[in-house]
């Protein structure tokens, strides 16, 4: 986990403002969810196994040790779970090398919660060692501190990354935003006690009491995160 001193939580008189915005990467900042599965399939694909279309959607938004584990076991590969894992993240880095594609609105809305001096957090169940080459492209600092996947005793679907992150930033987690493009992370963010904001990016994610889904970053500015906390009042 990385952080920096946290920045002054912002409240309204009542004390019920929005607190902190907390942030997943893959597919939600960054558009890299394809990236996962293209590497695992030509990781397979060299071991002599074909991954089959439906074992994406098992697979996106978990951590690397259960969804390499998951194919594994899937395929009957003749590979152990840490050399896959190893494996897996060497070719998403290398992937990433030159460019790293940001998520449409997510540099706006970086930039306005930076503007507004919001504690903001990253919270992936990517390893540390992704997360630091894509923060090269997102700006280290923009968020007050970030937590990966291999810091924390469980990830996602684990409500523990979203209480960290808030525990850290000194919000309470009712009153933290959270943006996610999965149901393992949206199952983790609402098992936290957040408010979450779901933008699907692969496989569907249902409505649900307290749940807001939304076609893309675009949508979400800051006066509309602060209106979903407010609702709650």
């Amino acid at each position: 986990m990385t952080s920096t001193v946290p920045a002054p939580v912002a409240r309204t008189a009542d004390g019920h403002a929005l607190q902190a915005v907390l942030l997943d990467m893959d597919g939600t900042l960054v558009d890299t969810e394809g990236f996962w599965w293209e590497i695992e399939a030509e990781v397979f694909a060299e071991l002599g196994h074909r991954l089959e279309d439906s074992w994406r959607d098992i697979v996106v938004g978990g951590p690397m040790s259960r969804s390499a584990a998951f194919l594994i076991a899937s395929t009957g590969a003749d590979i152990g779970l840490a050399e896959l894992s190893v494996l897996l993240n060497e070719r998403f880095e290398a992937r990433i090398a030159d460019q790293v594609p940001l998520m449409p609105g997510a540099e706006r809305l970086l930039a306005e919660l930076a503007r507004h001096n919001v504690p903001t957090a990253l919270v992936s169940a990517s390893h540390r060692r992704v997360i630091d080459r894509v923060l090269l492209a997102l700006g280290r600092d923009r968020f007050t501190m970030t937590v990966a996947g291999d810091e924390v005793p469980r990830t996602k679907p684990h409500p523990d990354p979203y209480l960290l992150a808030a525990r850290t930033l000194g919000a309470h987690p009712a009153r933290c935003a959270v943006i996610e493009d999965t149901a393992t992370g949206v199952a983790a963010a609402e098992a936290a006690g957040c408010r979450v904001v779901a933008i699907p990016s692969v496989g569907l994610i249902p409505p649900a009491p307290g749940r807001t889904i939304v076609r893309s970053l675009e949508e979400v500015d800051l006066p509309f995160l602060r209106s979903l906390i407010a609702s709650m009042n």
